[in-house]
């Protein structure tokens, strides 16, 4: 990045606005804005820094909150015009209290489903909002109320399927078990508390 820096291009104000992502999910966290001086920072610390517009000042994200962001990778765009930190996250992005500045709402939805889910760590998030609240009727409560080994079983019994579909050539069957499996997977994963960065880490380490 260091290298490339002559390509990025500031606005006429001196700023350029900068999408957070988090580094193992993939979620949205956040939108700021960096000068050349928070970008240098950023750059030589390793950890977010930005201009805030409303306080006329740098600020390095998490200096009061501790819910600070370290940078895996940062990237500007064909145009130059804009940044992409990829970080691992702290507690919340969100001064809110929010994991992520965008969970405030929807503008639009998909008609007569609701949102889908952008990503595991969204679907785990709401399994493990479940086992929290229980609320009733929920399967995936229902679930929860037979612990390690009736979910261990059910993860069993859907992997099972998923390869029956496959070796069976059925690919719209073996899709809608491997949904199972892995829905399944993350409860198992919850009720065990294991948080799912854990198993995105694991992942990293066994690639190549």
């Amino acid at each position: 990045m260091a290298d490339g820096i002559d390509g990025v291009r500031f606005d006429d104000h001196g700023l350029i606005p900068c999408v957070v992502q988090d580094w193992t999910s993939g979620e949205v966290l956040m939108v700021a804005y960096m000068d050349r001086e928070a970008l240098d920072r950023t750059m030589a610390t390793g950890y977010t820094w930005f201009w805030s517009r409303s306080r006329g000042r740098l600020w390095n994200k998490g200096e009061t909150s501790g819910n600070v962001q370290r940078v895996r990778a940062l990237r500007y765009d064909c145009d130059g015009d804009s940044l992409l930190a990829l970080v691992e996250q702290t507690g919340p992005a969100c001064h809110t209290g929010t994991r992520s500045c965008f969970d405030a709402g929807s503008l639009s939805e998909p008609p007569d489903t609701g949102p889908l889910f952008l990503t595991l760590t969204d679907l785990y998030r709401t399994i493990v909002e479940r086992r929290r609240s229980a609320p009733e009727g929920s399967y995936t409560a229902r679930l929860f109320e037979g612990g390690v080994s009736a979910i261990g079983a059910k993860v069993e019994e859907e992997a099972g399927e998923v390869v029956e579909a496959a070796a069976a050539g059925d690919v719209p069957h073996t899709v809608y078990e491997a949904g199972d499996v892995l829905y399944h997977l993350l409860v198992l994963l919850a009720e065990l508390e294991v948080p799912l960065d854990e198993v995105w880490t694991e992942l990293e380490r066994r690639k190549g």
